[in-house]
């Protein structure tokens, strides 16, 4: 997969690319950037970039889409269950919304990032002049962690 890849798409615009799709992002970005031949570093860089310039179009973009494909009978189930799966997370962060914001975005987990904060603080209520800075803070430390991670793998490999 990884030559496939780098036979399309340089490694930096695959990583790129990878770090903006929802549910991989910079998770499956950074290992993928690894895979790829590029140091844990500049695929962190590069993931985190991707990852980060999607917030502002998500958060302005998330609650149209929404409305509009819940209003589609194909649709409407899947937007409504993923609205109930995000209302219920963020319950559990609602007493601290902006640090619960950031926490959901910055632990790694799957289901958690930038796609699933941009949700929550739609459903929240969260004014996109306040949570666009966190959840981009959110994402640089998840981005961090996972670096760490890679890091780490990487060099236990090569050892």
């Amino acid at each position: 997969m990884f030559e496939l890849l780098n036979e399309i798409f340089p490694s930096s615009v695959s990583v790129f690319l990878m770090s903006m799709m929802p549910i991989v992002e910079l998770r499956g970005a950074i290992p993928l950037g690894v895979g790829l031949g590029m140091s844990p570093m500049k695929a962190a860089v590069i993931a985190i970039l991707g990852n980060s310039i999607i917030v502002p179009i998500l958060l302005l973009i998330v609650t149209p889409l929404f409305e509009h494909f819940k209003k589609l009978k194909a649709f409407r189930g899947f937007f409504t269950r993923y609205e109930e799966r995000a209302a219920k997370k963020i319950d559990h962060y609602r007493e601290y919304r902006l640090i619960g914001l950031f926490l959901l975005v910055a632990i790694p987990l799957p289901m958690t990032g930038a796609y699933t904060g941009c949700v929550a603080a739609v459903i929240t209520k969260i004014s996109f002049k306040r949570a666009a800075p966190v959840i981009i803070a959110g994402v640089i430390t998840a981005g961090c962690i996972v670096y760490v991670l890679t890091y780490a793998v990487h060099a236990t490999w090569l050892a």
